[in-house]
């Protein structure tokens, strides 16, 4: 399977379940940016108790062999953390990231749809994926954040102001600027 037909799969079952999610990440970087290699799929959700037994199912039915845990999901909801889906003989996983509040809930509703081969799937906006990947970058240093969201920048049209506004927000306003120097 291929990480674009497991994307699709995961989008339709989401969809079906009436489940709010975003993908972000190396994917969103490949859709807003320079394509580039990403051996997950990161999906920011609006996941609901009630819903976990459905999803586990619906997950589970994609193929043999695949990997989720009712019980890491329902963890990840009580923590606000993320759970995981593996497709081993892909060796593809999705991870999918629990909405920690406020900016997660707008990131899932400025997604924007995109036909991945024919199919609707719905990413963060290239101005909120630049803002996670400024988070990221706090968080971790990885130069990798900053050379994707250099990607962004050349690649997409983005709303620099409002860019600045959340960056300033995120103490990240001068790394932003820095970036927009270069660009």
């Amino acid at each position: 399977m291929e990480i674009e037909d497991l994307l699709i799969k995961i989008a339709k079952i989401l969809k079906k379940l009436d489940i709010s999610y975003a993908v972000t990440g190396g994917m969103a970087v490949s859709v807003w940016g320079r394509p580039r290699y990403t051996a997950d799929i990161d999906i920011i959700v609006l996941l609901e108790q009630k819903n976990i037994s459905r999803l586990a199912k619906e997950l589970l039915g994609i193929d043999k062999n695949v990997y989720v845990s009712k019980e890491a999901m329902e963890k990840a909801l009580k923590t606000k953390g993320e759970f995981n889906f593996i497709h081993p003989q892909s060796r593809l996983k999705v991870d999918f990231w629990i909405s920690k509040g406020k900016f997660n809930e707008e990131e899932i509703k400025r997604g924007v749809s995109q036909k991945i081969e024919g199919e609707k799937v719905i990413f963060v906006s290239p101005e909120d994926l630049i803002l996670s990947k400024l988070l990221w970058y706090l968080q971790s240093e990885s130069t990798r954040q900053l050379e994707d969201i250099n990607s962004v920048l050349k690649i997409s049209k983005v709303n620099i102001d409002f860019i600045k506004k959340e960056a300033k927000k995120q103490g990240a306003l001068e790394i932003f600027e820095k970036l927009l120097k270069t660009k």
